[in-house]
Parts: structure tokens; sequence; C-alpha cells
């Protein structure tokens, strides 16, 4: 608990690879998302525009409603775990630096801006599929560089 006070891991090394293994599974979480996302939705503009609004040409139904729904339901539960626990173990590790703040809330932003675009383009304009794809891709490589980064601290004091 010494490290909760002080952010001195010398003392906890068991709290350190406690901290480690669970950025390491967010790190697998990502990773593993991104290929969900591609099979599921689409990681290009082609296969999301025809994902959520079908293509009458090639007889390709719009995805369902529910599981649309279903899909940003557990895309926002996922991100706020992996965000609380990404930024809360970062700003201990780099509470001096002055550009933490600055990742922090674009690491927010990105991660909130994603599920919620997704269901806009779903309804309001197809154009969003591209502020999806893109907050999606952003949030994504910057919650693993954020994960590499306190990995780096945790492994190599």
């Amino acid at each position: 608990m010494k490290f909760l006070v002080t952010k001195d891991l010398a003392h906890s090394t068991l709290l350190s690879y406690l901290m480690g293994s669970v950025v390491f599974a967010i790190l697998l979480y990502l990773g593993f998302d991104m290929v969900l996302h591609g099979y599921v939705i689409g990681l290009d503009m082609q296969s999301v525009s025809v994902t959520l609004l079908g293509d009458a040409e090639n007889f390709v139904e719009p995805i369902l409603i529910d599981s649309l729904l279903l899909q940003v339901h557990i895309d926002l539960f996922m991100t706020l775990f992996a965000l609380l626990i990404l930024s809360s173990i970062y700003i201990r590790l780099y509470s001096e630096k002055v550009k933490t703040k600055w990742v922090v809330h674009l690491l927010f932003i990105m991660g909130m801006l994603a599920p919620v675009t997704l269901l806009l383009a779903y309804f309001a304009t197809a154009s969003l599929t591209a502020v999806w794809l893109i907050s999606f891709v952003l949030w994504h490589l910057l919650a693993s560089i954020v994960a590499l980064l306190i990995l780096k601290k945790l492994l190599f004091k």
C-alpha cells in the first residue's frame, strides 16, 4: 500500500507485477478488439458503410439495431474499464510530466467518441463512419502506447 501514498514501486514488487499483468491483459484486449471490430463491422470505409447501411446492389442487409446496440453497449462498458485502469496507473506513474493530462484527456475523448459516433452513423448520417473509424483507431493506438509506456516504466525501472 505504500505505492498508493508515495508512488514508490521499489518496496512492492508484487503490486508492480499485478499492475503489469493487468496492463498486459488490457493490451491483449485492445488487439483482440481490433480483430473483432474488423470482423464484425470492418475497418475500412467501404465495409463499415456496407455493414451499417447495407448494399442494395449486392443484396446485403444493414446490421440489425439490436446487434448494433449490443455492440455499442459492450464497447462503452469495456472502454470505460480499460480507460479507468490505464489512466489511473498512467497518472500515478507519470504525474510529474506536463503532457500527462493531455494524454489522459485525449484517451478519454477518443475512447468515448468511438462508440457514440458508431451509433450516430447508423441513425444520423453515413459521413460519421469516417469519424468512427478515425476515433476507433486512434483510441486503440493511443491506449496501446499508454499501456506500453506503463509496462516500460514497470519493467525497466
